[in-house]
């Protein structure tokens, strides 16, 4: 009974999150008037403040932070390493040179977004073949080659950044640093979210047989090369899909999977609903605090996600070292 309370405190605190994105800003919005707005009454002023600015922001930090909460549970089993996140396989970074080199040749947020996922998926597809080379698949050695490519992508960002005329560099180290203010394409992000956790809910008893070791899984019948296969390739579409829409923000899909195993336990039948709720609730806070705390000025949101972060982990570790 207290899995499915967590999950209903959950999904109040997602609401709570999502309405308080809404009324808060440079322009404050009541509550009665955002009920007014959504049945279509509201004044002129808020309605398109609401409809097109704030709604679709709040909905695309959902997204994101649900895709990479849930990225970053199964990263963490698919790779038997509780430190594992979504990013730790060069995804993200090569979503980023696809983004930056877009934008040192002068393309808008669509041309930008495209060239993310096309680098995101093409990082995506050079991991795996390099991974599994002319030997057999393994987490280490799809961990050991995540991290080379990423540390290559890394030299390539810092490459471009060095390289880049003084007039694009504000806007390709807000992208760096995370930035949900040009998020478009709301309704593919909330899909592929739908899509991942659809995906994964019937795999939930395997997760929970490969977390406690790849042959006691085995043994008990699970098809763990196939199960990983669907693993690496859901983590990769919604990691990939995260960057494109919001360019790279830390910490969610490493500390939201740490901190509901201490509270739900390992349970994934629990874990993958929740990591989505509470991933997105965290997101659409720390991005409502990115555009509220200056306004009008706005924080990159991934420097919030790393503020909340760091000492949140800091204190997992210290918590599981006292045990």
């Amino acid at each position: 009974m207290r899995g499915p309370l967590i999950l209903l405190l959950l999904l109040l605190l997602s609401l709570i999150a999502i309405a308080t994105a809404l009324m808060l800003g440079s322009v404050a919005i009541s509550l009665d008037e955002i009920w007014a707005v959504l049945r279509g009454q509201g004044s002129a002023l808020n309605t398109p403040i609401l409809l097109e600015l704030r709604l679709p922001r709040a909905l695309a930090a959902f997204a994101v932070g649900g895709m990479l909460a849930l990225a970053g549970a199964q990263m963490q089993v698919l790779l038997g390493n509780p430190l594992a996140d979504p990013f730790i396989l060069g995804i993200s970074g090569g979503a980023a040179v696809g983004a930056l080199l877009a934008m040192l040749a002068g393309a808008v947020s669509f041309g930008v977004n495209g060239a993310a996922l096309l680098g995101a998926m093409t990082s995506m597809l050079l991991v795996f073949v390099l991974a599994h080379g002319r030997g057999s698949w393994s987490p280490t050695r799809l961990l050991l080659t995540g991290v080379v490519v990423a540390a290559g992508w890394g030299a390539v960002i810092s490459f471009l950044l060095v390289l880049a005329p003084q007039h694009n560099l504000p806007g390709m180290l807000f992208w760096l640093m995370g930035d949900l203010s040009h998020a478009r394409h709301v309704s593919t992000g909330l899909f592929i979210l739908a899509l991942g956790l659809l995906l994964a809910l019937p795999q939930a008893r395997s997760l929970n047989l490969l977390a406690r070791g790849e042959l006691q899984a085995a043994a008990l019948g699970v098809a763990v090369k196939p199960l990983r296969l669907q693993l690496y390739l859901t983590t990769s579409l919604l990691t990939a899909t995260a960057v494109t829409l919001a360019g790279s923000i830390g910490f969610v899909g490493l500390i939201i999977p740490h901190l509901l195993r201490l509270i739900i336990g390992s349970d994934h039948r629990l874990l993958l609903p929740a990591s989505v709720l509470a991933g997105g609730s965290l997101l659409v806070i720390a991005d409502t605090l990115a555009r509220s705390l200056f306004a009008p000025q706005q924080l990159p949101v991934g420097v919030l996600t790393a503020l909340i972060g760091v000492p949140v982990f800091l204190y997992l570790l210290q918590r599981g070292h006292t045990r």
